[in-house]
């Protein structure tokens, strides 16, 4: 090859090589021709539909937490890479993606098994009422189920199309109305021909989304049992968890009962541990042993919290945490963590003192 043409050849090479992280900005992406009211069917009528796809979640909600809660400040508060295999909201697999390994979780009936790589061991346990959010929902498909559980499809409002997965996906706005909430909006971005959603962005007052989360890779195809059923290898320790999390363990051991509504909200799930309101706006009550409160409360006050009335309260975006101190009925502490605002959070915090009993 004459040297004149191997340095074209060249130079045609790393132009493409430069050119190929605006490829998707050169197609041209078309508006799917489907009515909002019919996507919105679609994406409430999807947790049957399968699918495998990776997913990226980029959290942008700084948790200050650690201890009980250092999983969940990991998966708001930096980038998670997941796998998933979906057959159906009853049959699922999701891996977390790690450097040195993954942890995955296996879902069938009401057990869900977590297979960590790195320990070499598996524990399953049966759903309980009340957890904390866990990887799976985070996922696309799920955060747009929240999204529009209290949505009139009146209320949502079409988006430009964009180019996800290899699929020229619809999108949607969902405005969060309700004045407790400390959300504004959630844009979503929906496979039109099976109302699989394939990116969900949520918004709280910032420009910024306080937590994307986008499948990277997307196939519509029905994945195997082979890939989603737990079959333990030879020499795999499995245990029984009766409680898998700190919000578990107050429901089923704390000497209280949460009342049927806080700031407004109405209990969705729980009893000592309670998980109010209904979407994406949510809060959670957890009542603490005085020794893991005051824990909490310091590490909120070094990161910056206010203190009201002995309360410590942490805003981090459209999440907020409050500490309370053990008055009123019930001498307990209590953690409210949810996506509300100040004022909710405070006025949840003087009625747990007033209606919160024994049981």
């Amino acid at each position: 090859m004459r040297p004149v043409l191997r340095w074209g050849v060249a130079g045609l090479a790393t132009a493409l090589l430069a050119l190929t992280p605006y490829a998707g900005r050169l197609y041209r992406v078309s508006d799917p021709d489907v009515s909002t009211a019919a996507l919105v069917a679609a994406v409430r009528a999807s947790a049957g539909t399968a699918y495998s796809a990776t997913v990226e979640v980029d959290g942008h909600v700084g948790l200050p937490i650690a201890d009980h809660f250092s999983d969940l400040a990991d998966l708001f508060g930096g980038t998670t890479r997941l796998r998933v295999w979906w057959r159906d909201e009853t049959d699922w697999r999701v891996d977390r993606l790690l450097d040195t390994g993954e942890v995955d979780l296996f879902h069938l009936g009401q057990v869900t098994t977590e297979w960590d790589y790195e320990r070499g061991d598996a524990r399953y346990s049966r759903d309980p009422e009340i957890r904390l959010p866990r990887d799976s929902d985070l996922l696309p498909p799920e955060v747009a189920r929240r999204a529009l559980d209290d949505a009139a499809a009146g209320q949502v409002t079409s988006l430009p199309a964009r180019r996800i997965a290899g699929v020229d996906a619809a999108g949607l706005r969902v405005p969060v109305t309700g004045v407790q909430s400390s959300l504004r909006h959630v844009d979503l971005w929906v496979d039109p021909a099976t109302g699989v959603t394939l990116a969900a962005r949520v918004y709280g007052v910032s420009s910024q989304p306080a937590v994307s989360t986008t499948f990277t890779t997307y196939s519509s195809a029905i994945p195997g049992t082979a890939a989603t059923h737990f079959r333990p290898a030879p020499g795999v320790t499995r245990f029984a968890d009766r409680i898998v999390d700190i919000a578990d363990a107050a429901d089923e051991f704390a000497p209280v009962k949460a009342p049927a509504s806080l700031a407004g909200l109405s209990r969705t799930s729980g009893s000592a541990a309670a998980l109010y309101g209904h979407g994406l706006t949510r809060l959670l009550a957890i009542p603490l042993p005085y020794r893991d409160a005051d824990e909490l409360a310091a590490q909120l006050t070094s990161s910056g919290a206010t203190v009201v009335h002995g309360q410590e309260l942490l805003r981090a975006g459209p999440l907020g945490v409050l500490v309370t101190r053990g008055v009123g009925n019930v001498y307990v502490h209590w953690l409210l963590a949810g996506t509300v605002t100040d004022a909710a959070l405070r006025q949840a915090a003087r009625e747990l003192t007033r209606t919160a009993v024994h049981r």
